[in-house]
């Protein structure tokens, strides 16, 4: 744990360093994230999130990924789902949208640290990248491109209100995810360093099973050769467990 930690750390800060050189954007995004029990230690995953382009003119990225959760006990749980992804590429001034495919399991620890909730997910990847080729001045997939990714996220909630147990109010939310391509990188962009996502937002929990929060994320993106992209986002998040 304090390697991996560690190492967010380190990648966070080389991240910041770079930001500098970077191409800037200015995009929103809108997510939706749902949990659903389905039996006494079964539940149901289910996420959908809508990323604009640049000065959100358009629809970037539609994000659609199921995933089915064993709750080992009140601390961890286990998942693996499936992800569809359909991002707008530009080839030769022609624009389309291309698919990824992508297979994933991950582990979430939770726990407290004093009155602050901590959400420790590691995550694992197994992407099927369209290929995207120019045809009859259309942009259509042949085949696809197949990489691996590691992913570690830490979130923070802490209430602005103390109680001993959080069930209605204001909180503030910080977290930090670093991405990390592994395997042949050829696909990607060959190199282990993938993305790093920071995030600071304010939250009002409604009730035990909704939150509703907004919020600040800096997306720094490590692309094909050596091509940097500083993202600045604001997010609209809706959080529902059922």
């Amino acid at each position: 744990m304090k390697k991996t930690i560690l190492l967010v750390l380190l990648q966070t800060t080389t991240a910041l360093f770079s930001v500098l050189s970077a191409q800037t954007q200015f995009t929103g995004w809108l997510a939706s994230f749902n949990t659903f029990k389905a039996g006494k230690k079964i539940s149901i995953h289910a996420d959908m999130q809508f990323r604009s382009t640049d000065e959100i003119k358009q629809l970037q990225t539609l994000l659609i990924r199921p995933g089915l959760n064993v709750h080992l006990n009140k601390y961890i749980t286990v998942t693996s789902g499936y992800a569809f992804i359909s991002n707008k590429r530009a080839i030769n001034n022609v624009t389309g949208y291309t698919p990824e495919h992508r297979i994933w399991e991950q582990l979430l620890i939770n726990h407290k640290l004093k009155n602050i909730a901590v959400s420790h997910r590691f995550r694992i990847e197994q992407r099927f990248i369209g290929k995207s080729i120019v045809s009859n001045d259309q942009l259509k997939t042949d085949g696809s491109l197949y990489a691996n990714r590691f992913r570690y996220f830490i979130r923070n909630i802490l209430p602005l209100k103390k109680e001993p147990v959080f069930q209605k109010g204001v909180f503030a939310a910080l977290q930090n995810e670093v991405f990390l391509n592994f395997g042949d990188n050829s696909n990607v962009n060959n190199e282990s360093f993938d993305q790093n996502r920071l995030y600071i937002a304010a939250g009002y929990r409604l009730s035990t099973v909704f939150d509703l929060e907004a919020g600040y994320m800096n997306q720094y993106i490590n692309g094909r050769e050596k091509s940097i992209t500083n993202n600045h986002v604001i997010q609209i998040a809706g959080y529902l467990r059922l």
